[in-house]
């Protein structure tokens, strides 16, 4: 979001108090061009015959951001059946979809099957049962590295304790299977967690996989995975895509050599490709003082934006309304009936009711994570591409909420 004449705006001309006047608060906003920026930095960062960028669609599933990905050249990182085909729907063939579910049972795998997409699997018991039913069809397997890393205990996923991937200790029994069901392993995966920001950390994972990357005789793809760390406060660190790049096209380009063809190095970024190209946009309903703390209570809650609650996650908070406004000190909190804070003690320039905040980095893991709890709305979603606001999704209604519900017979 660009600063200029005192005024904030999207791509250097579309006013956000004007979108917050036009489709209400609270409202969700991207910025396509930096959603751009941030694929082609990525592509741009790596050496390799065969690069593919599959984008983790949890993290912002709207369809008109699964399109801007297709038009940039992306596949997608699927996690759900739902997921799937969603992708599907936005037009990407089954080829460009990659499905890494978890815990699900085999007959949401067998959903993914029938569609033709590509499938990741990191159970034993679900491995042998797709070798016993589908041994011709090539597959991945998630591998556990155990690593402990990412920004959060929630979101560290390759450690020795996680429910995600088949352990490296247990490489005897997938040998063991692989031999019994004459399955073709096309592909090994990893991911490690998220907010990762030391680049040595992607590469003690990725020596893991290529070390038992030789074992397996018919791989078209090595998939690391992501967990790219994004600046969220100011003067925040962020992992060096640029340097990592470097590195680990190196190794994957020695790797190939030793390996005897090229096979096609995956990532599969979601809060790097989208999180600083979204913004929340609030409206402040009451300013209220206690003997100590001075709360600026907004139109919004934990009901759409979980993170600061669940993570403990950090966003920078702006009064666009009032920019230029004396700093002073506030904890701005929603109006859901739990303690719901987004930030504590923030520096904001001064605020008064009606002011419209703004929450940085909103674009990944905020609306895709929002609920209806307190029986509220999920709020509107607006894309600014190339200069012009689009309404992506329509702020619920009281219809929505009643839409699935069904009155029994039992009160008439």
């Amino acid at each position: 979001m660009l600063y200029q004449d005192n005024r904030y705006y999207f791509s250097g001309m579309v006013d956000p108090l004007e979108l917050a006047e036009k489709y209400e608060c609270p409202l969700y906003v991207y910025d396509s061009a930096i959603i751009q920026r941030q694929y082609h930095r990525m592509v741009d960062a790596f050496d390799v015959p065969q690069l593919k960028i599959n984008y983790a669609c949890k993290a912002l599933s709207n369809i008109n951001i699964l399109r801007l990905f297709k038009q940039l050249g992306a596949g997608i990182d699927a996690v759900s059946i739902q997921e799937v085909k969603l992708a599907l729907s936005a037009g990407y063939s089954p080829q460009e979809v990659m499905f890494t579910p978890n815990c699900v049972g085999m007959e949401e795998i067998e959903s993914a099957i029938a569609l033709g997409v590509k499938i990741n699997i990191d159970n034993l018991s679900i491995l042998e049962e797709f070798g016993q039913h589908h041994p011709d069809m090539p597959i991945g397997i998630r591998i556990n590295p155990h690593i402990m890393a990412g920004g959060n205990s929630k979101i560290s996923v390759g450690h020795i304790d996680s429910k995600f991937g088949i352990s490296i200790h247990q490489l005897p029994m997938i040998f063991r299977i692989i031999e019994a069901t004459k399955l073709r392993i096309e592909g090994l995966h990893m991911h490690t967690g998220s907010d990762i920001l030391d680049p040595d950390v992607f590469l003690a994972g990725a020596e893991i996989l290529l070390q038992l990357a030789p074992q397996f005789k018919y791989l078209q793809y090595i998939d690391f995975g992501s967990g790219f760390k994004v600046p969220y406060k100011p003067m925040d660190a962020a992992t060096d895509i640029e340097e990592l790049g470097q590195k680990i096209s190196a190794r994957f380009r020695e790797f190939c050599q030793a390996y005897g063809r090229d096979l096609t190095l995956i990532f599969e970024p979601g809060k790097f490709l989208v999180s600083e190209a979204g913004y929340f946009l609030v409206q402040v309903n009451v300013i209220k003082y206690t003997t100590s703390t001075v709360f600026a209570g907004v139109d919004s809650g934990l009901n759409h934006l979980i993170r600061p609650m669940f993570y403990n996650a950090y966003h920078k908070i702006t009064n666009i309304s009032k920019p230029e406004g004396k700093k002073r000190f506030y904890t701005v909190v929603g109006y859901i009936c739990e303690t719901d804070t987004f930030g504590v003690n923030r520096q904001i320039a001064e605020i008064n009711e009606g002011d419209v905040l703004c929450f940085h980095n909103a674009g990944a893991y905020c609306f895709s994570m929002s609920s209806n709890y307190n029986s509220r709305y999920r709020p509107a979603e607006v894309m600014v591409h190339e200069g012009q606001a689009y309404l992506i999704r329509q702020r619920e209604t009281m219809q929505d909420l009643l839409r699935n519900q069904i009155e029994a017979p039992i009160f008439e």
